[in-house]
């Protein structure tokens, strides 16, 4: 695919869109409007005792408050993990000793070019949160056990956390 034509709609501090012309050697078309974002950090607290830290808040493109993993955009010039450190500390006080890479994803590639990195925290210190102005959080540990029924309920529907939390119940059974 080649890329013909971009150009610019609407920009923000978070985003940009834009309408693209694409087209492949064979003559296919692709013309589609795309949501430009940096790519997020995504956190997975889990303490001693395996349990997991999420955080609720209230998502205005979801017009409800939504139980999921911490996580945030990455800022121009900040690194992945750079960025999950400080989200995790903002949205829930929290500092996390280590640090793994689960999994890259990209949220809905359609046409976001979103892509979001989940990162496993843990030997964690509790600190004070220091959420964003816009921001109204709460914070609560789940067990397993309890958040596997919350998934299997559909009261977690939260494409980051339905990832992160599957991918390591699979690697700790």
């Amino acid at each position: 695919m080649k890329l013909i034509s971009s150009r610019l709609r609407y920009k923000c501090s978070i985003f940009s869109v834009s309408e693209d012309h694409a087209v492949e050697p064979g003559g296919f078309q692709i013309r589609r409007a795309v949501v430009h974002h940096g790519g997020s950090a995504v956190m997975m607290p889990v303490d001693e005792n395996r349990r997991l830290l999420l955080v609720r808040q209230y998502r205005l493109p979801a017009r409800a408050s939504l139980w999921e993993f911490p996580a945030g955009r990455v800022d121009p010039g900040e690194t992945l993990l750079a960025a999950a450190r400080r989200e995790l500390l903002e949205e829930t006080g929290y500092r996390a000793r280590n640090w793994k890479k689960l999994v890259s994803f990209y949220a809905s590639p359609g046409y976001v070019s979103e892509k979001m990195t989940i990162f496993l925290a843990t030997g964690l210190t509790a600190g004070q949160a220091r959420p964003m102005e816009d921001e109204k959080i709460r914070c609560r540990w789940f067990t397993a056990r309890e958040l596997d029924a919350r998934i299997r309920s559909g009261k977690i529907i939260d494409a980051k956390t339905l990832i992160g939390f599957l991918l390591w119940k699979r690697r700790n059974p």
